[in-house]
């Protein structure tokens, strides 16, 4: 049995079908409610290599003009460590993840803090502090 389309598993892992989670997002039906919401539907954008989407959601204070997204990248799995304000009544807040992708067959973790403000009901991606 096969899954039309928008009903497969999202990618971002919530375990919700795609054109219900991250879906909804890309295709601008909805707005992330909370910081983590846009840190998900961010993460499958770069998965299903939507520049337009990331470029949306980045805030304009520190978004690049253009983003060429790397064809060769392979995402494979987002873990969300914690969370730190960020919810639906709060202009700011914090996501730390890890990004699990392979790369020219090599294996890769992106382990990030990434910052988030709300302005005039909307999330936007500001920056984010890279980990070892």
């Amino acid at each position: 049995m096969t899954k039309s389309a928008g009903q497969e598993n999202c990618v971002c892992l919530s375990g919700e079908p795609y054109a219900q989670c991250c879906g909804r997002f890309h295709s601008g039906a909805a707005e992330a409610a909370t910081a983590e919401q846009l840190m998900r539907s961010r993460y499958s954008a770069f998965v299903r290599l939507d520049a337009d989407y990331l470029l949306r959601t980045w805030h304009p204070d520190t978004a690049p003009a253009t983003l060429e997204l790397d064809r060769g990248m392979g995402w494979r799995r987002l873990d969300i460590l914690s969370t730190s304000g960020g919810g639906p009544f709060d202009s700011a807040g914090t996501v730390e993840f890890k990004a699990h992708y392979r790369h020219d067959g090599v294996r890769g973790v992106l382990h990030e803090v990434s910052r988030f403000v709300r302005e005039d009901g909307r999330w936007y991606y500001v920056d984010g502090d890279v980990r070892a």
